[in-house]
């Protein structure tokens, strides 16, 4: 079988390196803005493109005779790719754009949730003139601030150490308005966690829940990223939920997939990600991505049993139903290396060189590859992901890869540390008022 990877990041690597484990052999093909060599090295054939070029990436697909394509990032599902590569007979592992308007359009996707009774829905308004919306911020007193459209992780703002006040949360709404509508919604207090499932536009089959750490610091300090890390405990639980959470985010998944057919007249087929906050009354949707979480793609799809090639073959036919998907029951914890500076003013063009990593799994990012090294591009850079039967053996062999790359690098040392995941516990226990 002739597959497509789409992407050239962290993710799309995961993707591509779960493929390779394949017992079905499949020839692998890539399309990526950059020569990432851990898909490289995996694939038959890749073109450097941008992945949003979706008349190039069409073409090279059918050049290929390419049987099912998967797509990683969402900047292609917002262009169309999808539709695309179905119009052309490529049967495709990620949803068409009428569907994947749950990630891109913040504003459409907070409507849909509230015009079709979703629970998990927090109180919120979208505006385009700030009168009205700096009314509203008052009102709410506390909140998030969301441009409407794609901003990769990093547009979200929220009061506290990013907001210390209403009139911080106002200026930064206005700033936002001159570009884009913006979603103001009540800010929520608990703990977050991440719920994947593999969808075939019926069926839904869910991942390990995983938790990622968005800020750039450790504590959870600094900047908004893409994700500096991320880690999942043996079974499906993360140490700080019960299993009534999943229960209801995964309904809430559920209602969502059918509610979106139901919508469009399109059934969405590829991976739904949902990011939730536990509060004390339950899981909230803070959003919605159309693909794989990146990192969290790099915390399950290693631990996926079920072959993944008939995983992506039951998506496209709609038939995940007869299909037993199982993940191992370990831990996993996933450290990213990003350049100096990250994201604010991070550095570009410098060298990274991997050393001994030990039992650590590697997946490069977005870096590129000239005269045989490797070089930053301004984003994070490589991630390692140490996997173990319990969350601290994975944290160790993780950190252990991590001291062994070199360049101009930060990490955060505490994700996966056992300080850190007892916060999480003794947050939530406070918010459960137990």
């Amino acid at each position: 079988m002739n597959i497509l990877v789409v992407g050239g990041g962290g993710r799309e690597h995961a993707i591509t390196a779960a493929l390779a484990r394949s017992r079905k052999d499949p020839y692998i093909y890539a399309v990526m803005s950059k020569k990432n060599p851990g898909i490289a090295h995996l694939c038959e054939d890749f073109l450097l493109e941008k992945e949003t070029n979706v008349e190039k990436v069409v073409e090279f697909a059918v050049r290929n005779n390419i049987q099912i394509a998967v797509i990683g990032p969402e900047a292609p599902l917002a262009a169309g790719l999808a539709d695309a590569l179905e119009d052309a007979g490529i049967s495709t592992a990620g949803p068409k754009k009428a569907v994947a308007e749950i990630e891109f359009n913040k504003a459409w996707a907070r409507n849909f949730m509230k015009d079709n009774n979703i629970a998990g829905c927090p109180e919120f308004e979208v505006f385009n003139e700030k009168e009205a919306m700096f009314a509203f911020i008052e009102k709410l007193g506390d909140v998030a601030i969301k441009p409407a459209g794609l901003t990769g992780g990093k547009g979200v703002k929220v009061m506290g150490d990013q907001l210390p006040d209403i009139d911080a949360a106002k200026e930064y709404a206005a700033g936002l308005l001159s570009g884009d509508r913006v979603v103001v919604e009540e800010n929520l207090k608990g703990e977050e966690f991440t719920l994947q499932a593999f969808v075939d536009g019926e069926h839904l089959a869910f991942m390990p829940t995983v938790q990622d750490h968005k800020r750039a610091f450790e504590s959870d300090l600094g900047p908004n990223t893409g994700g500096m890390g991320s880690y999942n405990a043996p079974g499906e639980l993360l140490p700080f939920l019960i299993e009534d959470d999943v229960i209801q985010a995964k309904q809430i998944m559920k209602d969502t997939v059918a509610a979106l057919k139901k919508v469009t007249g399109v059934g969405y087929k590829g991976t739904l990600y949902g990011q939730f906050m536990i509060t004390a009354n339950g899981p909230k949707v803070i959003e919605f991505n159309a693909r794989f979480g990146d990192p969290e793609a790099m915390n399950v799809l290693p631990l996926l049993e079920t072959d993944y090639v008939d995983v992506l073959s039951a998506m496209v036919t709609g038939t995940l139903d007869k299909l037993d998907v199982k993940f191992s029951g370990k831990a996993t914890v996933c450290k990213y290396a990003v350049p100096a500076g990250y994201p604010d003013n991070p550095t570009k063009d410098r060298e990274v060189v991997v050393g001994d990593i030990g039992d650590a799994l590697l997946f490069y990012s977005s870096v590129y590859e000239k005269d045989n090294k490797v070089y930053t591009t301004g984003s994070r850079a490589v991630a390692v992901v140490g996997m173990a039967d319990s969350i601290a053996g994975a944290e160790e062999i993780a950190q252990n890869a991590l001291e062994n790359i070199s360049g101009d690098l930060h990490s955060r040392r505490d994700i996966g540390k056992k300080d850190l995941i007892q916060r999480r516990i003794d947050h939530m226990k406070a918010i459960r008022g137990n």
